[in-house]
């Protein structure tokens, strides 16, 4: 069973809202931990939401190498996942 903590947060930027209110486009994109995989996530929007995905991508992102008063840190690896969702479907329960 996957567990809905696993999923950190849907993304809001100026990109991300374009892909969600444009034409013919109902795209969320979701931010998780580096182990979920695309059954998984379809798997928790049917569960939790009742929304059977059409189609979902991945991008692995690597964390960014950053350096604070000489000492060198990295941000933690995530996963991004482009959800398409049918007309009407909403992730706004959620929220960010």
């Amino acid at each position: 069973m996957a567990d809905i903590t696993d999923i950190k947060t849907i993304l809001y930027t100026e990109k991300t809202l374009s892909l969600q209110n444009g034409e013919n486009n109902n795209v969320a994109v979701i931010q998780t931990s580096t182990n979920m995989t695309k059954n998984r996530l379809k798997e928790i929007l049917k569960v939790y939401f009742g929304i059977n995905a059409l189609k979902i991508n991945s991008l692995r992102m690597d964390g960014k190498v950053k350096r604070f008063r000489g000492k060198v840190g990295s941000r933690k690896d995530f996963k991004k996942f482009y959800v398409k969702l049918p007309e009407g479907a909403s992730l706004e329960s959620i929220g960010a």
